[in-house]
């Protein structure tokens, strides 16, 4: 009864049968450690001591460099650093539409020149005011001299920042954004593609706390793994569960040809009109065009008595 498991349309579901299922369980217990990694991240990231209550280390320390420039890692994004130069007063610059404390206001953006001015600029946002930008005079001017800072490095903004201001149309001494792409058209020398925030500040402006790192716990994408993960095992009992259900309605089938209920559509004979297979005999050698010859003569029947010539008689005598 089960020999249709032979037959070549048999052949290609059990193939395909055997290769789906150890896929499908591959890629679902592929995505299930990737959501595990998530998970551990997390844990890690909870149980050490926060970021921002490391001693502080040299800026060139958490530095890393990539053919797209330099950034941080993300584990070292809020991480104290100290960095040395000056001040550059003639290049400072206000941040709009940033909030603090559910107020809208700015920050201020002041670039440091470091070793000896020599080296790429460091941006450093000394505090927050609030309201509009105003004159660029008006904002605190930086202290002169040499001066050592140290403040909590962060990642350069990009379009996807919060509050980023990416149409431009800004006013001079405005930038919308705090990053190297935003200022390297503006200053005349390199930048840093990171910034550090003070965690003090002068006057009457406010210090503006670091962003904490993105990535380090349970966000979508972790979710969105565990999602394929259900998908993939779904897919797998899927394909069992359409292999049973083929198999169980074959063997419906052969047991129905078994009983008699019904044809076997291997057994059934040739098409109508065909013979066979057989030759198909052609025409005797007695035989016309219009059929066999008889084998009287022309006026008689075939076996026939009477002599050639003979009347027959006249009917009623």
């Amino acid at each position: 009864m089960y020999r249709f498991l032979l037959t070549p349309r048999w052949l290609g579901i059990n193939l395909f049968t055997v290769l789906a299922i150890p896929f499908c369980v591959f890629m679902g217990m592929w995505q299930l450690g990737r959501f595990e990694d998530r998970v551990d991240t997390h844990r890690e990231a909870e149980s050490r001591p926060a970021v921002s209550s490391a001693p502080a280390v040299p800026l060139d320390d958490v530095l890393r460099q990539a053919p797209s420039g330099q950034y941080v890692e993300a584990e070292d994004s809020g991480r104290p650093v100290t960095a040395s130069g000056r001040y550059d007063a003639e290049n400072q610059f206000t941040v709009p539409g940033r909030t603090l404390h559910d107020e809208q206001g700015h920050y201020v953006l002041t670039l440091l020149r470091t070793e000896g001015g020599d080296g790429p600029a460091l941006p450093v946002v000394r505090g927050w005011l609030p309201g509009e930008p105003g004159d660029p005079a008006d904002v605190p001017a930086p202290p002169s001299g040499e001066v050592t800072v140290e403040g909590y490095v962060q990642a350069a903004e990009t379009v996807d920042t919060q509050e980023a201001h990416t149409t431009g149309g800004l006013p001079e001494g405005q930038v919308g954004m705090v990053s190297a792409a935003s200022l390297v058209n503006i200053v005349p020398y390199p930048v840093h593609n990171v910034w550090i925030t003070l965690p003090e500040a002068e006057g009457a402006m406010e210090p503006v706390p670091p962003v904490a790192p993105k990535g380090g716990g349970l966000d979508v994408k972790a979710f969105q793994n565990l999602g394929y993960t259900g998908e993939w095992f779904v897919f797998g009992g899927f394909v069992v569960f359409m292999w049973f259900r083929f198999f169980r309605r074959e063997v419906e089938v052969q047991r129905d040809i078994a009983l008699g209920l019904t044809e076997d559509p291997a057994a059934e004979g040739p098409p109508p009109g065909g013979t066979g297979g057989g030759p198909v005999p052609g025409p005797g050698p007695d035989s016309g065009p219009d059929g066999p010859a008889e084998s009287g003569g022309p006026d008689g029947p075939a076996g026939s008595d009477a002599p050639a010539g003979a009347q027959p008689e006249a009917a009623g005598r």
